[in-house]
């Protein structure tokens, strides 16, 4: 326990709840490191895109980037309008849940747990990405090092909200730093030297191969920069009082940083004539701080900076999958574990889960950013999507003053969304976005099989208050293994619950010598019950006390309820358990898939 608490840190009470909850300034470092951190390698994949159709095709970037940038500010409107109608947080399962029917809100919630999965293992592997762009030395440990990346925040985030803010919020800050110092170099640049010779001037004509198609793909890829924006709408509840305000605030905040920071970028990519590597290292942004600050010190700093906040965007998801899950969780579709508060009233299951799971990821795809992306914002914008049909929904029933505009911008929303989903389906599909096709309705499913067991479960528990209680004798069976003091405390913990004529001791030897002598025992201590013995000739105990159950039961024929009561000891310390064999254990086990039994244990505790 003192391991534990020096580890996590000492219990929190419920109260402290409060407490936790955070400001705008720390929010917006947990909330939307995961959307500012993307334009680290935003820029880089559309590139990636129209980099096979020569030097002219990359001035494309430029209106695709304007292009999802329209499509952000649509969705922070859309979002802030979620913010106002579902202050309680879940974010398009929220949306689909009131708007539509049971399967939609856990298609959107399907595709958000993936997201938040995938966004972990993206950002982690891109941060070693970074890392490795400046020292590449450190190439062969990819992996590790991006398996080593999760666990520290996942450790970070049990310890609890408010030290996760602490420890999250100056790399988020020192990184948007460095991009707007990167931003404003390339803007003295131009402004002293003019532009510089390596920019990639408009065509004046379409390249040849740069079709509609191309333009497309460019701008799916693209939209992994967006991805995150609906983290603030699913945690609304952790922003302090007054929560609605200070969300909105903060993911208004979040969309000019991201307008700014991601065409900036994709403008200084273009002005220096910057490639992506075939091999992805050094990245886009290494070439464009490379350009600006040479190798320097800001150089170095704007790297650092870059693998601290891509490392951190995996916070985003340890704070959205836990309370998402959470939610769900309460309404029914997911194990109830998910909404228990540990400790430090972090939801650890949550946070367990989700770092197994993408560690998984990153180990499956050994660390390959480029791998991981076009399974990425397939299952955000499908959430995306189903948040924006349901606000649609929402306006056209409840018809609130400027309605129709507000249908409008989320129409567009779904729409743009929605082509976002289908172009990276069919552009992806065989780059593993299949994956996701199949994942999200087998968790859909999942959830359904849960909430029907917990259906199920509450029908079967469900009691009759009026109905009178139902009394019925018990026989007790009393396995016993030696004459000694934890046979003696279940001896009178059974003749305390039943008369001596109730009780029958079970006895199983192992050999007939042993068998005849322990009669003779049990006649001398004479605790004035019954005492039944079997002779094992395979040496099994838990057969033989088995049969004699359904011996018993035969005989009494209803008239009795058999309960069998377990002497066990408890050892002071854990390991001693490994020096005794466990039979009461395996008994247990045994008679809990018996329907017609009672168990009852009787512990006696060992002093040394």
């Amino acid at each position: 326990m003192k391991i534990k608490h020096f580890l996590f840190g000492r219990p929190l009470s419920t109260e402290a709840l409060q407490e936790e909850r955070m400001p705008k300034w720390m929010a917006l470092p947990i909330l939307s490191s995961d959307a500012l951190s993307s334009v680290a390698y935003g820029t880089e994949s559309i590139l990636i895109a129209l980099v096979a159709y020569g030097t002219a095709a990359r001035w494309f970037s430029l209106p695709v980037s304007l292009v999802i940038l329209i499509l952000l500010f649509t969705l922070i409107i859309s979002y802030r309008q979620v913010i106002n109608g579902y202050p309680k947080g879940g974010g398009a399962y929220a949306v689909a849940k009131e708007n539509f029917n049971p399967l939609m809100a856990l298609i959107a919630c399907a595709a958000l747990l993936v997201d938040y999965t995938l966004t972990v293992a993206v950002s982690a592997t891109a941060g070693v990405a970074a890392i490795t762009s400046a020292f590449p030395n450190l190439i062969p440990w990819n992996v590790e090092l991006s398996v080593l990346g999760v666990l520290i925040v996942a450790f970070i985030n049990m310890r609890g909200v408010r030290e996760a803010g602490t420890v999250f919020a100056f790399p988020t800050y020192f990184f948007i730093f460095n991009i707007f110092a990167l931003l404003l170099a390339g803007l003295y640049q131009v402004v002293v030297h003019g532009i510089p010779s390596t920019s990639i001037p408009m065509p004046a004509h379409i390249p040849q191969g740069v079709t509609l198609y191309v333009l497309l793909r460019a701008f799916s890829s693209g939209c992994s920069a967006l991805t995150g924006v609906e983290a603030i709408s699913n945690a609304t509840p952790v922003f302090r009082d007054p929560t609605v305000k200070n969300a909105k605030t903060t993911l208004l905040y979040l969309g000019i940083l991201l307008f700014v920071m991601f065409m900036g970028i994709t403008i200084l990519a273009n002005l220096y004539g910057v490639a992506p590597s075939p091999t992805g290292n050094p990245t886009v942004l290494s070439q464009i701080a490379s350009n600006l600050f040479g190798y320097s010190w800001m150089y170095y700093s704007t790297q650092i900076s870059t693998a601290l906040v891509l490392f951190l965007a995996t916070n985003t998801a340890f704070a959205g999958f836990p309370l998402l899950a959470a939610i769900v969780a309460q309404d029914g579709y997911m194990p109830r574990q998910f909404s228990t508060r540990g400790d430090r009233l972090s939801l650890n299951v949550g946070i367990m889960v989700l770092s197994l799971m993408s560690i998984l990821l990153i180990i499956g795809f050994d660390a390959v950013t480029d791998s991981l992306v076009p399974l990425y914002a397939i299952g955000v914008f499908l959430s995306f999507t189903i948040a924006q049909l349901g606000m649609v929904k929402k306006w056209r029933m409840e018809k609130p003053s400027g309605w129709k505009s507000k249908v409008f911008i989320n129409g567009l929303g779904a729409i743009m969304s929605f082509s976002v989903v289908i172009i990276s389906l069919v552009e992806k599909f065989s780059a593993g976005a299949w994956t996701i096709a199949i994942i999200i309705p087998i968790l859909v499913w999942m959830m359904f099989s849960i909430k029907r067991h917990y259906v199920s479960v509450a029908n079967q528990l469900k009691m009759d208050i009026d109905h009178p209680l139902h009394l019925k004798s018990t026989l007790m069976i009393v396995p016993v293994g030696g004459i000694n003091q934890v046979v003696r405390n279940s001896i009178e913990y059974a003749l305390e619950s039943s008369p001596p004529e109730q009780i029958i001791a079970f006895h199983v030897s192992i050999d007939k010598d042993e068998d005849e002598k322990f009669r003779g025992k049990w006649q001398t201590w004479n605790p004035g019950i019954r005492l039944e013995t079997f002779y094992s000739r395979y040496r099994s105990i838990k057969n033989p006390l088995l049969r004699f159950i359904d011996q018993v039961q035969r005989r009494v024929d209803g008239k009795y309820e058999i309960t069998v009561v377990l002497p066990i000891f408890i050892t002071k310390k854990t390991w001693h358990r490994m020096l005794h064999n466990q039979a009461a254990y395996f008994i247990e086990r045994a008679l809990l898939n018996r329907e017609d039994i009672i168990i009852v244990k009787v512990p006696f505790h060992l002093k040394s």
